[in-house]
């Protein structure tokens, strides 16, 4: 790649920041309060949750640096460890994912419900939440998809909210007082570090996507000075647009409130704009939660497809239409999947707990692999590549982090992790019948 077509430091911040920014701000801001003793846990998660970010995009962009492949957080695992291991974690991130489209068309179906009167229940979300991924199901089996001009444009709306959420610090008249929460003499430290586990799973989930810098360490121009600048940078942005949504939700809805109030933005335009505001405002989020089922029905059979084709799932996985080049049958078990997590568990916070849990292991085991690459591709230092200062504490940290953020599930929510371990297992055992049986017909 020449010089000309690799991204500046201005491109390469705003693509972190795209990464990065999503849906679950509009949401998981109350699942946070929820799980939250009192503000200062609270305000400490998103901190945290900003700082671990940071590291875990510097520990992937230098692994994307030492091994520049192409889906090359997907490859990682197959290049460091058994491809049993492999197999299994690329699965657990297809499921994972599908959870995360499930969750966010949850949030989506909250959002809408506002504008129609009557006691919606998680049911109704669940249900709607599936009309959504049936759709553009149908949609994307037509080989009908969103242009790259839409989706861009759909990024800027999500920012333009973000903003607008943040514009309630300008209205102090609106500002409720602050009621005393628990005090200090209730809970002991051991409480307020539990509940921080807790209420780090949520901000998890909105800090997420900064793992995706990995495929981009060969396509920065001057990447030794370019990407920890651009990740500094956008990490940071995002901290601070973070940090200020969340003080807007606190000084207008009050933090008591926020522990109940899912859709905790839709009350804060409300008092800035009245009733037509938030309805304007919450189908322009429905909007993006729609781009966002659409992009990841679009890409990850796309993921199985290439799964099918070095063998790692059976061949069906990659058989294309004839007429239209779809994916059908990866396309179809993916959108099952989707439906099938949402059908067992309808709320939020169960897809939540179970789609962090998997990440964890998704995120620990690719994280470490910067110790493996480290060593076998010493010839590359002093190359011009992208490689961090503060190793090995950088990637330690972010893996502490998860351990933790995983531990705190597995205490608060032992049902989502053991389904998770289960399917780590079960994809296990899974390769080692379909490698078997494979080795078998070869012979």
């Amino acid at each position: 790649m020449t010089s000309k077509n690799k991204l500046g430091l201005f491109s390469f911040t705003m693509i972190v920041i795209g990464l990065v920014i999503g849906m679950g701000i509009f949401r998981t801001a109350a699942t946070s309060a929820k799980d939250a003793l009192n503000p200062s846990v609270y305000f400490s998660a998103w901190i945290i949750g900003g700082l671990v970010a940071l590291c875990g995009a510097l520990t992937y962009a230098e692994i994307g640096s030492r091994y520049p492949v192409t889906g090359g957080y997907y490859k990682v695992f197959a290049k460091a460890y058994h491809p049993s291991i492999a197999f299994a974690i690329n699965c657990l991130i297809l499921v994972s994912n599908a959870a995360s489209l499930s969750g966010v068309a949850l949030i989506g179906s909250g959002y809408i419900l506002k504008l129609f009167p009557g006691e919606w229940t998680d049911i109704h979300k669940a249900l709607l939440s599936c009309v959504a991924i049936i759709i553009f199901y149908v949609i994307n089996l037509q080989g009908l998809k969103m242009s790259s001009r839409a989706q861009n444009i759909l990024m800027v709306i999500k920012i333009a909210m973000l903003l607008v959420l943040i514009g309630g610090l300008l209205f102090p008249a609106e500002y409720v007082g602050q009621s005393a929460t628990v005090p200090a003499a209730a809970f002991s430290t051991m409480d307020w570090i539990k509940s921080l586990g807790v209420s780090l799973i949520a901000v998890s989930f909105t800090y997420g996507g900064y793992q995706q810098t990995i495929n981009f360490g060969n396509e920065v121009e001057k990447p030794s000075k370019n990407i920890p600048r651009g990740i500094f940078i956008g990490i940071a942005v995002i901290i601070a647009l973070y940090l200020l949504a969340n003080l807007s939700y606190y000084n207008l809805v009050g933090f008591e409130r926020m522990k109940g109030e899912k859709e905790v933005a839709y009350v804060v335009i409300d008092k800035m704009f009245g009733g037509k505001g938030a309805a304007i405002f919450s189908a322009f989020l429905f909007l993006g939660v729609l781009a966002y089922v659409n992009g990841l029905l679009m890409s990850n059979p796309r993921v199985m497809y290439a799964m099918g084709e070095d063998g790692s799932l059976p061949k069906i996985f990659a058989k294309q239409n004839v007429k239209t080049n779809v994916l059908t049958f990866s396309l179809t078990i993916f959108a099952a999947i989707c439906i099938v997590i949402l059908f067992f568990a309808q709320e939020f916070e169960k897809i939540l707990s179970f789609t962090i849990f998997l990440d964890c292991f998704g995120m620990v085991l690719s994280s470490a692999t910067i110790f493996w690459f480290r060593k076998k591709t010493k010839h590359l230092d002093g190359t011009g590549i992208y490689k961090m200062k503060l190793f090995p504490l950088l990637p330690v940290i972010f893996i502490a982090a998860y351990l933790f953020v995983g531990t705190s599930i597995a205490i608060d929510d032992p049902k989502a992790a053991l389904i998770g371990v289960s399917v780590l297992v079960a994809f296990i055992i899974i390769y080692f019948i379909f490698n078997h049986n494979r080795k078998g017909l070869k012979k």
